[in-house]
């Protein structure tokens, strides 16, 4: 079994209770959907902020009473 597609018993529950075509086309939706998370996993990367969001431009603008 392939671990990203549905089972036997999956597949054979979808086109019993659904019908054939229906149940072909939800299992290639979601492995194209399976396809498409992997990939944003793969590629995804981390943000570093190098610009100081507006919360910290405020406090830096504030002063202290002396």
């Amino acid at each position: 079994m392939d671990n990203r597609g549905l089972s036997f018993n999956s597949r054979k529950a979808l086109t019993v209770n659904i019908g054939e075509n229906a149940a072909m086309e939800l299992s290639d939706l979601l492995s194209q959907l399976v396809s498409e998370v992997e990939e944003l996993r793969r590629t995804k990367v981390s943000v570093t902020r190098i610009v100081p969001n507006q919360h910290d431009r405020i406090h830096e603008l504030i002063e202290e009473p002396v």
